[in-house]
C-alpha cells in the first residue's frame, strides 16, 4: 500500500461540481492499493500517518505529527499509484489491485481512520475527481507499507 501524502493549508476534492471532502491544514493523502496489500497494510499506513513527524514545531523544525496538530486528514484513493512505470512509455497497471477489492480496503482505511482521527474526509472511489490543494511548504512524502 502506497500513500503519497501532502502537508497542506487547506486542500479539497469535487465531483462533478461538487465538493464531496475538504479539510483546512493537516494532511491530502493519495492512496495506492496493490493486490498483496490486506487490512493489516492499511492499519500500518494509518499509524504512519497520524504519527509522521512533518508539521512544524515552535522551533520551526518537522517535529509534529498530523495528531499532535489536530489536523485534518483527506485520503483519496488513486490506482494510479500502483501502476508499473518501470518501462515504456504507458504505466501498466496489472500491479494495482482490482477495484472491489482495493474499494474494500479503502473503505477499511477510512473507516479505521474515523476511528482514530477527529477529522476525516475522503474523495469518492471510482469517481473523476478534481484535486485542489495548498501544499504547505512544499511538503510530500511517499510512503510504502
Amino acid at each position: 500500500m502506497k500513500g503519497l501524502l501532502q502537508r497542506v493549508s487547506q486542500a479539497r476534492v469535487e465531483v462533478e461540481g461538487e465538493i464531496v471532502g475538504s479539510i483546512d491544514q493537516g494532511l491530502l493523502v493519495l492512496v495506492g492499493i496493490e493486490p498483496q496489500d490486506l487490512e493489516a497494510s492499511a492499519d500500518k499506513l494509518l499509524k504512519r500517518l497520524l504519527e509522521y513527524r512533518v508539521f512544524t514545531d515552535a522551533d520551526g523544525r518537522m517535529n509534529d505529527s498530523l495528531t499532535d496538530v489536530q489536523g485534518g486528514l483527506l485520503l483519496v484513493s488513486q490506482f494510479t499509484l500502483a501502476a508499473d512505470t518501470r518501462k515504456g512509455r504507458r504505466p501498466g497497471f496489472s500491479t494495482a489491485a482490482p477495484p472491489d477489492r482495493a474499494e474494500a480496503l479503502f473503505d477499511y482505511l477510512v473507516g479505521q481512520a474515523r476511528a482514530l482521527h477527529p477529522q476525516v474526509a475522503t474523495g469518492r472511489f471510482g469517481a473523476d475527481m478534481q484535486v485542489h490543494l495548498v501544499n504547505d511548504g512544499p511538503v510530500t512524502f511517499l510512503l510504502e507499507v
